[in-house]
């Protein structure tokens, strides 16, 4: 089985983006993203929600296309209208059959991308695995939170801790429960 893993970048308020999709003061370059794009490339299976994957419109993706094409891209929603020859996979029933399907082939680990609504789901779930978490000294105050509403409490172990000269953590943990 492989695991599902939120790989993600926070504010020190707990946002993965600002008011208005705002990111801009997460860092974009320097060893934080090198490292970054270094466990994006072990990943074999992006997962996402429809807010998500429509955040990449505003950076030029356009509809269908796959913002990650050397993986397999899955969009959860039962609302998002894609054209017939997209490269993304639309799941819109039965999504936890389609993710314990996905964790049963996928050859290698499957990066839950975004997050917020669609996080806090899967995490009610007892879907996520291991928890990546680039904590960036920062405070956004609005946005989309790093997990959306979840019905139980959660257990984590830290497995890993790395702190960058930018003031980014990495931190990894395991959830537990």
């Amino acid at each position: 089985m492989q695991p599902i893993v939120y790989d993600v970048a926070v504010s020190a308020d707990g946002f993965i983006c600002g008011a208005s999709d705002d990111v801009s003061l997460f860092p974009h370059s320097g060893p934080v993203v090198d490292d970054y794009l270094e466990r994006m490339a072990t990943y074999s299976c992006a997962l996402m929600g429809r807010r998500t994957y429509e955040f990449g419109y505003g950076h030029g993706l356009p509809p269908g296309a796959n913002p990650y094409p050397a993986m397999q891209s899955l969009v959860f929603s039962e609302t998002i209208v894609l054209p017939e020859n997209s490269e993304v996979e639309t799941v819109e029933r039965a999504p936890l059959d389609r993710i314990d399907a996905l964790k049963r082939t996928c050859p290698g680990p499957i990066y839950l991308c975004g997050g917020g609504g669609f996080a806090g789901w899967l995490l009610s779930h007892n879907r996520i695995d291991l928890l990546r978490l680039k904590r960036a000294p920062i405070f956004y105050g609005s946005g989309v939170r790093l997990f959306g509403p979840h019905d139980r409490p959660i257990s984590a172990r830290l497995t890993l801790s790395k702190p960058y000269e930018c003031g980014v953590l990495f931190q990894e943990f395991v959830l537990t429960s």
